[in-house]
């Protein structure tokens, strides 16, 4: 054996042994760039899933199912004792909400306020109802311009309209509107997760479940 032939023996395999060193490397890459790839397809079916949920939570639900709509007597933020049955002659809409800390539900209230005369016109009156203490609700009244009365519920009036836990939180009632005609019958109730039922679809729901 001549050391030539010896010398580009070794090249050979010298080249052979790197050759193989860069195909295992791209082989690493490969793998790597394809579980990259699996990686990030998981994180956007998570996302998607997640916006799905949302949206499927926050989409607003409604019913025409008729009762009597349950009576009750609740105390207002002036004092004054409120009586539903008191209202029998005239349609009212019970606005209930998470109340104190929920800026969108007080937004709301203030938002049927601008349209009082629409609501005066409809001969509807809207009560507000909330699981909050005279203290806390007015507090959030007095900093977002709310003045109509809310009256202070203890619970069992959203239970009773099985609107408690329907909300963000369990233990408080969703964001919910129960139209009640001047017989004392529940007409239509819509829950709405988003926070905001604009005021005049509100009187459209309203002018048309009592037409």
């Amino acid at each position: 054996m001549t050391s030539g032939s010896a010398t580009k023996r070794t090249e050979e395999h010298r080249q052979a042994v790197l050759e193989h060193a860069k195909e295992a490397e791209r082989r690493v890459q490969r793998r790597t760039r394809m579980l990259r790839a699996a990686a990030g397809l998981a994180v956007l079916a998570v996302v998607a899933a997640v916006v799905t949920a949302m949206m499927l939570t926050s989409r607003p639900t409604s019913t025409t199912r008729t009762r009597t709509a349950p009576d009750f007597t609740l105390t207002d933020t002036n004092g004054r004792q409120v009586h539903l049955a008191d209202f029998r002659g005239r349609p009212v809409v019970l606005y209930f909400s998470e109340g104190a800390g929920c800026g969108s539900c007080l937004q709301q209230m203030t938002g049927i306020e601008k349209e009082k005369a629409a609501f005066d016109a409809a001969g509807v009156t809207v009560l507000p109802i909330v699981m909050n203490t005279k203290q806390q609700i007015t507090a959030d009244m007095a900093t977002y311009g709310a003045t109509t009365p809310f009256l202070l519920d203890d619970g069992t009036v959203s239970t009773a309209y099985g609107t408690l836990g329907k909300g963000m939180h369990a233990g408080l009632p969703g964001h919910s509107f129960f139209l009640i005609d001047a017989a004392g019958v529940q007409r239509w109730s819509g829950e709405y997760p988003s926070m905001w039922l604009a005021p005049k679809d509100l009187l459209g729901q309203i002018r048309s479940h009592l037409s």
